[in-house]
């Protein structure tokens, strides 16, 4: 069913409509039919009602009552559904006045027949009202919005939506064009042509096929408007319906979100001048949106695109509309494997929970997810047949990835985990078992994204084996040895079995209570816990092991600085003699140098701190030399108040920014994982100098850092400490205790 089809069935219904009014004679004098509504868009599919309007210059109740039947009944008789109205001009700006409903309705006013003069002055009337009341009328057509998306859910993800009050169906795209009416500039509306015309099309045949005008597309239909529409099947009639309502539920969003905060600041007060946040050279916080600048090298920069993502997801931002089309048509393909700073990006823009949502459906919309992953346009958009799923195969993985976000201080290795949960279902849309196929999947994916063999073992391991906790744990019995043996087989280590623990859980919960409750939750931690029983390996990471020539430049005692300029980020291997708070001075220096920490080993020899960092700066941070680093170390071992205070005011500045909700911080501590020390193990959210802040509050409980494995994994940091008493010998159970707990003090404020 085409746009012409639909404007000769409306064009049929006018003539049948004129040739009525023309019967009337004399009572048709100050008299006009006019067509509001779809019907007033020319957009009559099969099933449609003919909504009209019958204005009249203040004829009486007997001539109205004439004028009505003469119209109506031989319509009704001819099988027409009518829904209509009857006003004077005055009674009509009334009832526009006080109805949301009806003055949308007569922004798409149409004279049929009758007086032209009575229609162009309701057209007028309307649109002067509209445009003059939009600050009255959009936030109630918004509030209807919402009730109504409450009620009839997503279009997109819906097994049987409605094609017209669904969320990103038909009334949203009318929506929009009654907003673009008010005055206010639309974006993409092409775009929203497009999809408006994939589920005109839809309905148009879901109405001759059951007879009726019910919107309603019901898995029993499906498959015969697949064959009546030339779809493959009805999953790529599905998909190609969900792809639709998504470009339409991307542009309303933008819209709504720029009509809320233009020229507002995040109090919602109204700003004189334009405010802007730089949260680095390129980026920066405009109308609360993530944007890049002006001068962003959007052409010559492939990792830009992560940095602006990553950062919107974590202040918990949109990206603006214009960003994401400067991306999507400018941005050059990145490197294979990636650099260490797309990956990390990549991690803490899918790490950013429920706000990444809409950094990944922008990106979705503007083809950049798809010219990362390939493999995912097979599950875009892709229907699940399974009661138990709500959501297409692609956002029940990103649903997984928000879950799995707030898991993060399960495990030891987060990227892992939400690598995993964004990709654990990439193998569907095939014939063979999902598990398997994914696992030959993930592969290929996670080598080109930068993660090592092992990492890759892993990530197939996790994809392979997402369902082995659930369903082992609901099916077999786990008094039974061979049960637990049967895990074991599968599970290398205790790494893999917490980061599978987490994916059960995130994977469950993102598909629904129907598919995961307390019950189910219970059963699978108690079969971790008998697995996990069963393994003799730990998580708790070792100290560094020295070269030889790391332990000659210790002995000599002398202050060594070596700096390698890598593609992506610095190497620095320092070599220092030790002191109360040195790992807090070093990394506080490194933050005033706009040096990014990744990663840093740390371990004390003879007196010396043998350190080496990997760094990342930001583009238009000096570079760095040996000359700079050493400079600023001496400053601040001579000043080191100076320091605390030059951090603490960067600390204020980062503190005006927006965050997001993240779990809450732990602090473990190990009494027998080493000899001679005290290990604690800190896994927290990231954030400017958190280093440098633990290392002064571990100073100030007057310990001493014998050595550290610093790793910071996207957004997320997983710290371990070997702890001493300046005197010798690990913390006493007392001591243990308060320096952890100082630790997580300072942490949470």
């Amino acid at each position: 069913m085409s746009t012409r089809e639909r404007r000769e069935r409306s064009d049929r219904s006018d003539s049948v409509i004129t040739s009525l009014f023309d019967s009337l004679g004399n009572l048709s004098k100050g008299v006009s039919v006019a067509a509001v509504g779809g019907f007033g868009r020319g957009e009559l599919s099969p099933g449609s009602d003919l909504d009209i309007l019958i204005l009249h210059r203040n004829k009486v109740d007997s001539e109205l009552l004439e004028i009505t039947n003469a119209l109506l009944y031989p319509l009704w008789d001819q099988g027409f559904k009518v829904d209509h109205s009857i006003r004077t001009l005055g009674q009509n700006r009334d009832a526009a006045g006080n109805d949301l409903r009806v003055v949308m309705g007569l922004l798409d006013i149409r004279l049929v027949a009758g007086d032209a003069d009575l229609v162009a002055a309701a057209q007028s009337d309307a649109l002067h009202l509209w445009r003059n009341k939009a600050s009255y009328y959009l936030p109630e057509l918004k509030a209807s919005m919402k009730v109504r998306h409450e009620r009839s859910g997503e279009l997109a993800y819906l097994l049987e939506p409605d094609l017209k009050e669904a969320r990103g169906g038909l009334r949203d795209i009318n929506s929009i064009r009654a907003i673009a009416l008010s005055g206010i500039e639309v974006p993409s509306i092409e775009r929203v042509s497009v999809a408006e015309s994939t589920i005109l099309k839809i309905r148009d045949s879901l109405h001759m096929l059951t007879k009726n005008s019910k919107d309603r597309l019901y898995f029993q239909e499906q498959d015969k408007i697949a064959e009546d529409l030339d779809y493959a099947d009805a999953d790529a009639l599905m998909a190609e319906l969900a792809k639709s309502a998504r470009s339409v539920d991307y542009i309303l969003s933008s819209i709504w979100h720029s009509i809320e905060h233009r020229g507002k600041d995040r109090a919602g007060r109204f700003l004189k001048k334009i405010r802007s946040t730089q949260l680095s050279p390129e980026i920066n916080i405009v109308h609360q949106e993530v944007v890049l600048s002006i001068d962003a090298p959007v052409a010559t920069d492939p990792t830009l695109a992560f940095k602006v993502a990553a950062a919107a997801a974590q202040v918990g931002l949109p990206l603006s509309l214009d960003t994401c089309l400067r991306l999507g048509e400018e941005a050059p393909a990145i490197s294979t494997p990636w650099p260490r700073v797309a990956r990390e990006n990549f991690i803490s823009l899918i790490g950013g929970g429920q706000s990444m949502i809409a950094v990944w459906e922008a990106y979705e919309q503007e083809g950049i997810i798809t010219s990362w992953f390939p493999e995912w346009q097979v599950v875009s958009s892709l229907p699940q047949r399974n009661v138990l799923h709500r959501h297409t195969v692609d956002r029940h993985m990103v649903e997984t990835v928000v879950h799995a976000s707030a898991l993060t201080r399960m495990v030891h290795r987060p990227d892992l985990l939400l690598f995993a949960a964004l990709f654990h279902d990439i193998g569907k849309g095939g014939q063979e078992d999902h598990s398997a196929r994914g696992a030959q999947l993930i592969g290929p994916i996670a080598e080109r994204v930068g993660f090592d063999i092992q990492d890759q073992k892993t990530l197939s391991n996790l994809v392979e084996h997402h369902l082995l906790l659930s369903a082992t744990a609901t099916r077999r019995d786990l008094d039974d040895p061979v049960t637990i043996a049967s895990v074991l087989a599968l599970i290398p280590d205790l790494e893999t079995l917490e980061l599978l623990h987490a994916l059960s859980i995130a994977d469950g919960e993102a598909t629904g209570k129907a598919a995961w409750s307390e019950w189910k939750a219970s059963l699978v931690a108690d079969l971790v816990d008998r697995v996990r029983s069963a393994m003799v390996d730990d998580t708790i990471a070792p100290q560094p092991e020295l070269t030889e020539r790391q332990k000659e430049i210790a002995a000599s005692g002398k202050l060594t600085i070596s700096v390698q300029k890598r593609e992506h980020d610095y190497l620095i291997d320092l070599v220092i003699p030790d002191r109360s708070g040195l790992l807090s001075l070093v990394s506080g220096v490194l933050n005033l140098l706009r040096l990014d920490v990744r990663s840093a080993r740390t371990k004390t020899l003879s007196e010396c701190a043998v350190m080496q960092w990997v760094v990342i700066t930001d583009p238009y941070a000096p570079e760095v030399t040996e000359d700079i680093l050493m400079k600023q170390l001496l400053l601040a071992i001579d000043d080191s108040r100076g320091l605390a205070e030059r951090i603490q005011s960067r600390i204020k500045a980062y503190a005006t920014l927006p965050t997001i909700p993240v779990p809450a911080p732990v602090v473990e501590t190990f009494t027998d994982g080493a000899t001679d020390a005290t290990i604690i193990e800190i896994r927290t959210h990231d954030r400017p100098a958190l280093l440098f802040n633990i290392g002064d509050v571990i100073t100030q409980c007057n310990v001493d850092i014998r050595s550290a494995i610093v790793t910071t994994l996207g957004a997320e940091a997983i710290d371990t400490l070997y702890l001493r008493e300046f005197g010798g010998g690990a913390l006493a159970g007392q001591r243990v205790e308060e320096v952890a707990n100082k630790v997580k003090a300072a942490l949470l404020k």
